[in-house]
Order: C-alpha cells, then sequence, then structure tokens
C-alpha cells in the first residue's frame, strides 16, 4: 500500500516549518529537567541543570505559543486541517501535556499560577481524551492510521497525577486516579491496536519512524502516575518499570537503522519526552529501591536522554541558523 494514499500531505509552509507536533520538545525538555531535579535531590546531582532546562522549556514553549497563534491567525486552514488528520490531529495532545508538565518547574511561591495552569492542562487533556475516542468510535478508522501518536490522546491522561505530590491538594485524590485509571486502561488496546499495525501493515513511513519512541511512555509516565498517587513503589508498580525497561529496550534497537536511513528533521523530538519519562521513571525506582545496577540503570538512563535532548537541540538550531527545511511529522503524515 502506497503511504501517500493514506497519509495525505497539506499543504502549506506553516505546516512544513511549526507543526502543533513540536510541543513535543516542550514535554521532552520538561521532561528532562524533572529528571535532573530528582537526580539533584536523590543522587547529588549539580541543581543548576535542572533549573536552566526548566527555564529553557518554558522559552520554548512561550516561543512555540506565539508561532501556533500566528498560523491560527495566518494560516487557519491548514491549521484545521493539520488537527482533523487522523494521525497528526493526535499530537493537539503534546499541547494539553506540556500544560501539565510545566507546573512543576515553577518555582514554590508561584504554586497558585502552578495549580491554574495544570486545572487547564488537565481539564483540556480530559476533553481532548473523550473527544479522541468519540471520533475513534464514530466512524470507520483505518488500521493504517493507528500510528503511535494515537497513544498520545488518551494515555495522555498518565501525565496529570504527576504533579499530584507538588500541588499540596489531598483532595484532588479521587480526580488523580480517575486520570490513572483511563490513561493505564487505554494504554493496553492502544498498545495492542499500534502494535499488531506495526506487525502486519506496511512499516511507518520515515518521518514517522522516530515516534515509535512513544510505545514506551505508557509504561514509564504509567509507573510515575502510579507512585504520585499511591505513594509506594509496590508490585505493581515495578512491573510497569520493568515493562518500561523491555520496551525501551526494543525500540532503541531501532534508532540507528532510523537514523541511517533519514537525515535529520524535526519529527525526531518525538524521541525527547520517551527518554526523558523512562529516565525520571529510573530515578523514582532507584530511590525506593536503591541497588547498585538500580542506581547504574538511573544514571545511565539519564546520561544518554541528556545527551539525545541536547544534540536534538544543537541540531535544530543550526538548521534554522541555516535556513534549513527540517520537515516534521505533520507535514508528510
Amino acid at each position: 500500500m502506497d503511504n501517500s494514499s493514506v497519509f495525505p500531505r497539506p499543504s502549506g509552509a506553516a505546516v512544513t516549518a511549526w507543526p502543533i507536533s513540536l510541543f513535543g520538545a516542550v514535554m521532552g525538555l520538561s521532561g528532562l529537567a524533572l529528571a535532573w531535579r530528582l537526580a539533584a535531590r536523590h543522587e547529588g546531582a549539580p541543581g543548576w541543570i535542572g533549573d536552566a532546562l526548566a527555564m529553557l522549556a518554558w522559552l520554548v514553549f512561550g516561543m512555540l505559543v506565539v508561532l501556533q497563534a500566528r498560523r491560527v491567525l495566518h494560516e487557519s486552514d491548514v491549521w484545521m486541517a493539520e488537527l482533523r488528520h487522523p494521525v497528526t490531529g493526535s499530537f493537539l495532545g503534546t499541547f494539553w501535556i506540556s500544560l501539565l508538565l510545566l507546573p512543576m518547574l515553577l518555582p514554590s511561591p508561584w504554586l497558585l499560577m502552578a495549580r491554574a495552569l495544570w486545572v487547564t492542562g488537565a481539564f483540556g487533556m480530559t476533553a481532548f481524551a473523550w473527544f479522541s475516542v468519540q471520533r475513534w468510535i464514530g466512524a470507520r478508522q483505518e488500521l493504517v492510521h493507528a500510528t503511535p501518536a494515537w497513544i498520545i490522546p488518551v494515555v495522555g491522561l498518565l501525565d496529570i497525577p504527576l504533579a499530584y505530590p507538588l500541588l499540596g491538594v489531598p483532595a484532588w485524590h479521587e480526580s488523580m486516579l480517575f486520570a490513572l485509571a483511563v490513561g493505564l486502561f487505554f494504554a493496553v488496546p492502544l498498545f495492542a491496536l499500534v502494535f499488531s499495525r506495526l506487525v502486519f501493515q506496511e512499516s511507518l513511513p520515515p518521518v514517522l519512524q522516530p515516534t515509535l519512541l512513544i510505545l514506551v511512555a505508557p509504561f514509564a509516565v504509567g509507573f510515575s502516575a502510579y507512585v504520585a498517587v499511591m505513594g509506594q513503589v509496590d508490585a505493581f508498580a515495578r512491573a510497569l518499570f520493568y515493562l518500561t525497561l523491555f520496551v525501551l529496550a526494543v525500540v532503541l534497537g531501532r534508532l540507528p537503522v532510523m537514523a541511517r536511513k533519514q537525515p535529520f528533521q524535526l519529527s525526531w523530538w518525538a524521541v525527547s519526552f520517551p527518554l526523558a519519562a523512562s529516565a525520571a521513571a529510573a530515578l523514582r525506582f532507584a530511590d525506593a529501591m536503591p541497588s547498585p545496577p538500580s542506581r547504574f540503570i538511573a544514571m545511565g538512563l539519564l546520561a544518554f536522554a541528556t545527551v539525545v535532548i541536547v544534540a536534538l537541540l544543537l541540531r535544530t538550531l543550526k538548521g534554522v541558523v541555516r535556513g534549513e527545511t527540517l520537515i516534521a511529522a505533520a507535514a508528510k503524515a
């Protein structure tokens, strides 16, 4: 089957330059900042690294909000076509997830602002999850459209409880449990659906290959969300972490192949948050289950995620300075 027949290419420079999926870069930078703050708290790592990454995440978020606002004003048809597409529309969830992660990077005196941003992100993510499920069951879907990006709209609810320990509002516990339950429940069929598509259908287009790392997110984020809500690393939490390691090992084996087959493009930012979330999960696991192997895995994943995300940042800046066309997944999907 020709990918072009099921992944139509929306026209418009705005899509090729700044797709909504670029909020995945904010997720990656935010996740890495949180991971480094965990490392500073539990492993004695320098605290300034997490603070610097937090400021960078906020800077990138502000820039992308301005760029998306300009797209809405000047390229509204193209912008809406991107959101209506069965693949690229799922990336709208990256905006709401960014609003769930960024409040955790604010200093404690800004607690009220952090809560307000988190509530906005939580309501937006919940509404988007509801709308996405309604769209999936309301009309016949093509299996070839079931890419890893489909995990974002509903499993993204797992990002809601991450800030729970920092918000200081015990009355929200049931809301956290709701997000955890829905996110974990839908993670199972969505993962199975996407895995089936990867096994029995034509392989993903090259531009979407980096999104394979999204398959790690349900387990890595699920582990951290479960620990945040339940307050302990029990057998179920450990099982989620071990699944994280296994799936991560599988998809990381594909990275060298992907890197050889395609030049750098903005869709590579899809690998950033799953790697950062895995590092954060490993650091939480190592704190609860201290041992030389757990600490080695945690610090190894943190170092690897840092190297990859810094490389992505430098390569993106180089492309922007040179005026290269770094076409992202939203451009070709």
